[in-house]
């Protein structure tokens, strides 16, 4: 899905190295049991399967993108199947049943003629009904002058124009073409009508494919957007043998987690982050490189979770699959990409897409096999800490930045985004017991230093005052000041919302540091053991104190029970009635039924 994406059908007779020999995924062996075509996509959306309901695979793509004619013939997982798959119909499931069901072959033809007439007469029932009038301008044959179509997909085709007339005179563009006969149900409306209120929402970063207009007649919707000739990041990956050098590698990271770090913090999850979906501006091997394709992006508030699984297999987060993530599951994303950049293979592999899921929910990515002992310890360190399973341990993508491996590269000329997980923290730290208040702080004193140093740039980023305290003041224009305009009036008041515990006080950089610190990524280091031990020793010393199980379950939130009372029970050291070891570990986790994270949608 998303503007000038579609590629061209002919296909490519260059070697694969993530496909060695002929063992390639047999998709056909994913079984549906309902299908739905989205205008933008290549291939139908999946709304569920015998393994994983409701998952929506991105475009498996077979046209140019954005402009330039892209040698790639598909999505990674299916590149250079020898004959392309054309999306099912609605009834392909049940044409598969009749077969093996020759016995009863007349009875059961009846009951799948009657489905699939059903099938069609609910179709073109909800047809009548919808508005395809999305409100875009209508002078698109006037404004612009279309050239030759540069790619094509199921759903739409791709155009070079020019504009002939207003302010954008003279450019030339890419123009999607997207016919509204193809929109047949409402859903598939919405997709169209969001992406493009996201591709406005997020116009002006560098490393953005630029939006100029979208248009509509009676027939069609036309997308206009930056045309970009140097192809796909998958192109210059297979160009160079299928895998990078550590230090080319780190440029095409850095502009990849500066692009989503943005995306991030305007309230945007990309959910279909992968090589195919970067384009570069041009040939050169300097050009900058922009991300491509929001059909599958959606707002999210730093407060909310999502819960439809859609993306591509190879590059889709575990959270996603268990339907209940936010935008951590893009930097999930982009530490596959990362595997595939420095190893030439992919960190999750199987022959079906089940298969791959499951991969990407039990198995771990693997160091051991070549390249990766002779690539560098930080490297491997990089990417393991992208591709941790469980969310709250992954880092953000703007501290990934920050990761010793990425940090030295340019520093001087390199800009640390504004990291969105600093305000969820923030705010679950201001929602905290006075106790667990105390634990973190005690916990703060034993921050490694790149731990410090991420936190100093986040803590100058909000330009505290000249006493060094940040207030609702600082974070508000911090955040004037990185937002979009598009994004002002809704991001600013949803970040404030949550921290209206700064409202009548300041937080000076020693505070900050035990509401910003993220106890779940601190415990995946080497020296959680130690920190953590030593911490404990700091708050027994200076805000240890005797405390009886009702104090407790109130300090934390939770109501009276015999249950709590036992589990509580555990957390008192008997000797003298203070806070055990074992309750000062999971008193730091936020063990608190005052939930930081509404539900999700």
């Amino acid at each position: 899905m998303g503007g000038c994406t579609s590629k061209p059908s002919s296909s490519s007779g260059k070697p694969n190295p993530f496909f060695p020999g002929n063992d390639y995924p047999q998709i056909d062996a994913f079984t549906p049991t309902h299908l739905e075509k989205s205008p933008l996509s290549t291939t139908p959306v999946v709304k569920s399967s015998p393994f994983f309901p409701f998952y929506t695979p991105s475009t498996a793509r077979h046209g140019g993108v954005a402009g330039g004619k892209s040698k790639s013939v598909t999505s990674t997982p299916l590149r250079n199947l020898r004959r392309v798959f054309h999306p099912p119909s609605p009834a392909k499931h049940i044409r598969a049943a009749l077969r093996r069901r020759r016995g009863k072959k007349e009875a059961v033809l009846s009951s799948a003629t009657e489905l699939t007439t059903e099938l069609s007469t609910q179709e073109e029932e909800e047809e009548l009904g919808l508005d395809k009038r999305f409100g875009f301008c209508k002078e698109f044959h006037t404004r612009v002058e279309l050239g030759e179509e540069i790619g094509r997909g199921h759903f739409g085709y791709t155009c070079s124009a020019r504009f002939k007339k207003g302010e954008f005179k003279g450019q030339v563009v890419a123009v999607k073409i997207i016919p509204k006969s193809k929109m047949t149900t409402a859903i598939a409306i919405e997709d169209v009508r969001r992406e493009v209120k996201i591709l406005q929402a997020l116009s002006g970063h560098k490393n953005l494919v630029q939006f100029y207009d979208a248009f509509e007649d009676n027939a069609h919707v036309y997308i206009a957007m930056e045309l970009c000739e140097g192809g796909e990041l998958l192109d210059r990956i297979l160009a160079r043998g299928g895998r990078y050098s550590e230090n080319d590698a780190k440029p095409v990271l850095i502009q990849i987690l500066n692009v989503v770090a943005f995306c991030h913090l305007q309230g945007v999850v990309h959910r279909d982050l992968k090589p195919e979906n970067f384009l570069y501006t041009s040939k050169e091997d300097t050009s900058q490189l922009k991300a491509i394709d929001f059909g599958l992006s959606d707002f999210v508030k730093p407060d909310e979770r999502l819960n439809d699984i859609v993306g591509s297999a190879y590059y889709v987060a575990p959270e996603v699959l268990h339907k209940s993530y936010t935008t951590e599951a893009d930097v999930w994303s982009i530490g596959v990409i990362a595997y595939i950049l420095l190893s030439g293979g992919r960190p999750f592999w199987a022959k079906t897409e089940s298969g791959v899921f499951r991969a990407v929910l039990k198995a771990d990515p693997s160091f051991d096999e070549p390249p990766w002992p002779f690539l560098s310890t930080e490297a491997k360190d990089f990417v393991r800490r992208l591709l941790y399973k469980d969310p709250r341990r992954r880092m953000s993508a703007s501290q990934a930045l920050m990761h010793p491996w990425i940090r030295g590269y340019n520093a001087d000329t390199m800009n640390i985004p504004f990291d969105v997980l600093i305000f969820r923290q923030i705010k679950a730290y201001l929602q905290s017991s006075s106790l667990r208040k105390a634990a973190l702080k005690a916990l703060s004193k034993t921050l490694i230093t790149d731990e410090i140093l991420y936190l100093k740039t986040q803590f100058s980023l909000l330009a505290p005052n000249k006493n060094g305290f940040i207030t609702m003041e600082n974070i508000r224009l911090a955040l004037a000041s990185n937002a979009t305009e598009a994004m002002k009036e809704s991001r600013i008041p949803e970040f404030l919302a949550l921290l209206n515990g700064l409202q009548h006080k300041g937080m000076d950089f020693e505070e900050f540091c035990a509401a910003a610190l993220n106890v779940h990524q601190h415990e995946s280091l080497d020296c959680w053991e130690q920190s953590v031990r030593h911490a404990y020793e700091l708050f027994d010393k200076n805000g240890n104190r005797a405390i009886v199980i009702e104090e407790l379950a109130s300090e934390l939130g939770v109501g009276p029970s015999i249950t709590v009372h036992s589990i509580l029970h555990d957390w008192i050291r008997h000797t003298d009635g203070k806070l055990s070891f074992f309750g000062f570990v999971k008193l730091l986790h936020g063990v608190s039924t005052r939930s930081s994270v509404k539900t999700t949608r």
